[in-house]
């Protein structure tokens, strides 16, 4: 794969100083294409080995999902990684058996089950997959053949969160309902961040989705702080992505497909 000479000459700066350097990954939608049945999601082989290869060079790689932790090391299907999961919520090191929490673990668990439960029926007519995260509660409406009631159902549902005092967050083709204060992928990233000591001083964050606004925003903070001397957020444009994350995003690629070109750009 010969990567483009403009997206070489933008990750300059990251190269020349890899060992300094952390490359930070969103999973679904970003190193795996997004499927009907997210059970079935795969990072590609050659994805893998431009990971393998790039985790031999920098300092940090690591990857932030809003699955859980141990389901994004099965995806990404290297153990030598560390992840960050459930938005943020959860840290695997690289080589751990069980994730640890991020935040202060005070988050309401039952909130967004009790106000998804009596909706069951409703849900499962329009074929709106519900899947615990715990604190959180994910709906995902990709395998729907009513899109339009059922965003619009799932908007009722966001409305009605919002006054229960959850927040909800939507990426593509799912929303999620989150207990208040619960951590998001911006904690994720200064904690794979701090896994090093001293913590690398350049950093890349690549990401598809609403949720990847707050790691885009962390990084902005710790660039602003003084603590990263660089910050590239990258941002993968589809027709589902946020116009936000494009816009914020200092350097845009054009789909999932053009990832292994940035990884390959990247070494």
């Amino acid at each position: 794969m010969s990567p483009s000479p403009d997206l070489v000459a933008a990750l300059e700066p990251l190269r020349r100083r890899a060992e300094e350097a952390a490359i930070l990954l969103d999973v679904d939608g970003t190193l795996a294409p997004i499927v009907p049945r997210p059970e079935e999601a795969v990072v590609p082989e050659a994805t893998r080995s431009l990971l393998i290869e790039l985790s031999g060079r920098y300092r940090l790689v690591g990857c932030v999902s809003g699955r859980p932790a141990h389901q994004a090391r099965q995806i990404v299907s290297l153990g030598s990684l560390p992840y960050v999961g459930n938005h943020g919520a959860e840290l695997l090191p690289a080589g751990a058996v069980s994730p640890k929490p991020l935040g202060d673990g005070q988050a309401d668990r039952q909130a967004a089950r009790k106000l998804i439960e009596p909706l069951g029926e409703a849900l499962a007519a329009l074929r709106i997959e519900v899947e615990e995260k715990e604190p959180a509660v994910a709906l995902h409406w990709r395998r729907t053949t009513a899109e339009e009631r059922a965003v619009e159902l799932l908007r009722k549902i966001a409305a009605e969160a919002a006054r229960a005092g959850l927040v909800g967050r939507w990426g593509r083709k799912v929303l999620e309902l989150r207990p208040p204060g619960m951590p998001d992928k911006g904690t994720g990233v200064e904690a794979l961040l701090s896994l090093h000591d001293p913590q690398p001083s350049l950093a890349l964050y690549v990401g598809d989705e609403q949720t990847d606004l707050d790691a885009f925003a962390a990084l902005r903070r710790l660039a602003e702080a003084g603590r990263l001397e660089r910050a590239i957020r990258v941002a993968v444009a589809s027709p589902e992505a946020p116009e936000q994350l494009v816009e914020e995003a200092d350097l845009v690629i054009s789909g999932q497909e053009a990832v292994p070109e940035l990884l390959a750009a990247l070494l």
